[in-house]
């Protein structure tokens, strides 16, 4: 071993060595030059799994599903140029759905920038602001500091992807010719970590508590909304809270509310398809909303909030972070959700009755018009069978545009254990595939729905499926081009809406499962979906079923259900008039 090996090696197994002692165990690597010795050394040492996914995009993405699956920090690892630009998707991702995740770009040596070098870019601080820390690292050393430099910034890294709120960071790591390091068995060290950060609960003071409590005892209509991201150790005392105080529980899908064993006396889940008349609203106004989670998918919730003005609107979070995407919130409470409701249930009292029963008749009334069976095949009704299908300890992975807010719509309230996940942080269509095969590594039956459109945009992401052998159904609703468009205003544009925003595509996804050896099943009419589903949950690997239906018969369809359920509640409202 040459002095520069020795360099080499020394650095880059002292900073890996810390970041696996510090929970880092998995790495995405796709294949360059420029970062060839920590591609060798993650996968020579012992405590990490390796995954190589030749496409940066998508392996970002892959790297963030497991992130989410398995709630803990995963590294990517990619060599310079381009290269690193492809991961920025899944960054900004990363950032605003809060999932921790170690990007490590490796980088030409400082003498070799911005003098026309091939494959050398401006990797510093290339994320901006959609990182939580960005830094370039040292070149490679071997001296006592420098190596307590490599392991200190490998542990605060992990720290503060982790730190709430969670969120990528980025480490750049230029590296000198020649790049193969020595790798012996005693490269490493395992076991032994140099530093470890440990976060407590926050909570509230007896002053702040005393605060919320005069207040609270003051209102008789509080709104509880949970919104993606709560805290699932949380979800009973929420709801222990809700009942103690007789508030009812707007719960979106991703929030892990409507479904599980925990009580699910006061949840509201159809309150997307219930405020969407002004006469409904005008007899559901609370005088007090407290928001746990982001904020939810649902956008006639968010314009309900928004004309509520004078109405205190709390926002509960463990973390920092400004979520008032509305400007209506009133209090930020910097508190742990389990905290805050124990906190905040001592003496408290059961508030007007009347008030949580309207909310619970109006979803009732909802409920019954959305479950029922008579409605005709529509995509809707496609989603609501496969979620009554879905085996115990299932995860349903929904893409962003309709599938979410069919999910938001047709999931109701049930006892399994079902996860529902998404990619809401920036909400794109992007990388939908990979991100859901990530969670796939997580070991639960995991299920995707996804749009035509997403799923082309992301089809590469199949090839990691195909090499690693993952599990997984995929659920494709072929409406021939971008479905949510015709719900929009952009729809009355008639003379370019389909070339601009319906954009068919005529594609046959038979072809594409295929080429990635995966099994493939085409449903046409409703009567086929539930043996689709069957079929499938006896096969390993990946299963596409193509659900094919049509574009205006959908919209017009949900929009009857959605008057159909005004209706109904309106004349609930009315016969109740004194």
């Amino acid at each position: 071993m040459d002095e520069h090996q020795q360099r080499l090696t020394s650095y880059l197994a002292a900073y890996i060595d810390e970041l696996v002692g510090n929970g880092v165990d998995e790495v995405v690597i796709s294949p360059g030059s420029r970062s060839t010795p920590l591609a060798l050394l993650f996968t020579h040492h012992p405590g990490v799994k390796t995954y190589i996914n030749v496409d940066e995009r998508s392996a970002a993405f892959f790297g963030l599903g497991i992130a989410k699956a398995k709630q803990k920090p995963v590294a990517i690892l990619c060599t310079s140029g381009t290269a690193a630009a492809n991961y920025y998707p899944a960054v900004i991702e990363a950032r605003y759905a809060k999932v921790p995740l170690i990007v490590l770009t490796a980088d030409r040596p400082h003498e070799l920038r911005e003098v026309g070098a091939p494959q050398a870019i401006n990797q510093l601080d290339l994320y901006g602001k959609h990182v939580k820390w960005s830094v370039d690292m040292a070149l490679p050393e071997s001296s006592a500091g420098i190596l307590k430099y490599a392991k200190s910034s490998a542990a605060r890294g992990v720290s503060m992807a982790l730190s709430v709120p969670a969120g990528p960071v980025h480490f750049n790591f230029p590296i000198r010719e020649p790049l193969i390091p020595a790798l012996d068995e005693s490269t490493f060290t395992p076991g032994i970590r140099d530093k470890r950060v440990i976060n407590g609960v926050r909570g509230l003071t007896p002053e702040m508590r005393d605060d919320l409590l005069r207040i609270l005892r003051e209102k008789q209509h509080g709104l509880i909304v949970c919104g993606p991201g709560v805290d699932s150790s949380a979800v009973d005392s929420i709801m222990a809270f809700s009942e103690q105080y007789g508030f009812p529980v707007a719960a979106d899908p991703l929030s892990g509310v409507r479904s599980g064993l925990h009580s699910k006396e006061n949840v509201i889940e159809t309150y997307d398809a219930i405020l969407k008349t002004k006469e409904v609203l005008a007899n559901l106004q609370p005088d007090i909303i407290i928001r746990f989670g982001s904020m939810p998918v649902s956008k006639p919730l968010t314009l309900f909030i928004k004309e509520l003005p004078d109405v205190p609107y709390w926002v509960v979070s463990s973390g920092e972070e400004w979520q008032d995407p509305t400007a209506m919130a009133t209090e930020f409470i910097y508190s742990d959700e389990e905290s805050f409701c124990h906190d905040l249930m001592a003496g408290a009292e059961k508030k007007d009755a009347g008030w949580l029963h309207k909310w619970k008749k109006a979803n009732d009334i909802s409920r019954r018009i959305l479950q029922a069976d008579d409605q005709p095949w529509n995509e809707g009704k496609a989603v609501k069978q496969l979620i009554e299908l879905l085996p115990e300890g299932a995860s349903i992975f929904a893409s962003n545009s309709m599938p979410i807010r069919d999910i938001d719509t047709f999931f109701f309230t049930n006892d399994k254990k079902i996860s529902v996940h998404a990619n809401r942080g920036a909400n794109g269509i992007d990388g939908v595939v990979s991100t859901a095969l990530g969670m796939s590594t997580g070991n639960t039956p995991l299920y995707l729905l996804i749009g035509d459109l997403a799923f082309f945009h992301d089809l590469n992401g199949l090839l990691v499926a195909k090499k690693y052998g993952l599990d997984m159904t995929i659920v494709v609703m072929n409406n021939n081009g971008g479905g949510i468009f015709s719900f929009l205003p952009q729809a009355s544009e008639g003379t370019y809406f389909e070339e601009l925003f319906g954009t068919p595509m005529d594609l046959d996804f038979s072809s594409a499962a295929a080429f990635y050896g995966a099994d493939y099943q085409l449903v046409k009419e409703e009567i086929d979906i539930a043996s689709a589903l069957s079929n499938a949950g006896g096969k390993k690997g990946i299963k596409i079923i193509e659900v094919l239906t049509n574009r205006e018969e959908n919209v017009a369809i949900h929009r009857n259900l959605w008057n159909f359920v005004s209706q109904e509640i309106v004349s609930e409202l009315k016969g109740n008039t004194p």
